[in-house]
């Protein structure tokens, strides 16, 4: 299940397999990243800051998620090693309710946020994808360094991890998932109740 930590960095902005650019081509997907995660964050903003009804930013905030993360591959790596045990029909349940869960966790506390601003940094090429810096700030809060981990995916970027105060969100879960497992002899169907519960139960 998610933790809080898992979904205090989910609810911070948000929210696999990857494939790392050529050497060569790093600056051109250094940029590309950049200018991916500027357009998210603008994005992102003009919902979280908006005066619209919060049923309306939840609305508006599905498609971002869908459009603009990997989600399927992000909840593939947060399984790990189970995946591989679990049947075809747990696979597809655990896919469906991680995304419900990974929404919910999204979109439960847009009434929260207003005057956020997201000011974008370097990118930097890694073996895993392009890292991009970021900097949160919002109304009466201490600035939040946050890193986007970006990938190639069917030719186009998609977010893959973040990253605050050092910590990934996907190997967080991933370790979550895995000590969860280990304790309940390694039954992926107990996993996917407990994400059922999340995905149902006001509150998370």
């Amino acid at each position: 299940m998610l933790t809080r930590r898992g979904i205090f960095l989910l609810t911070t902005l948000f929210a696999g397999a990857a494939r790392a650019a050529p050497a060569g081509d790093a600056a051109a997907q250094e940029a590309t990243a950049r200018a991916f995660v500027q357009k998210t964050a603008d994005a992102l903003l003009a919902v979280l800051n908006s005066s619209a009804p919060v049923a309306d930013k939840q609305a508006r905030m599905r498609p971002l998620v869908d459009s603009n993360v990997d989600v399927d591959g992000i909840a593939r790596f947060c399984l790990g090693r189970f995946w591989r045990t679990a049947s075809m029909a747990q696979q597809n349940d655990y896919l469906t309710l991680f995304h419900a869960v990974l929404v919910k966790s999204i979109t439960g506390r847009l009434g929260d946020y207003s005057g956020v601003k997201i000011e974008v940094g370097r990118a930097q090429a890694r073996e895993e994808g392009v890292i991009v810096s970021t900097t949160i700030t919002r109304p009466n809060n201490a600035p939040a360094a946050l890193d986007w981990l970006v990938v190639t995916q069917a030719g186009e970027p998609k977010l893959a991890d973040m990253i605050a105060e050092g910590t990934s969100l996907r190997i967080t879960t991933r370790k979550d998932y895995d000590s969860y497992l280990t304790r309940n002899n390694a039954d992926v169907g107990t996993l996917i109740a407990q994400l059922r519960k999340q995905a149902t139960t006001d509150g998370g």
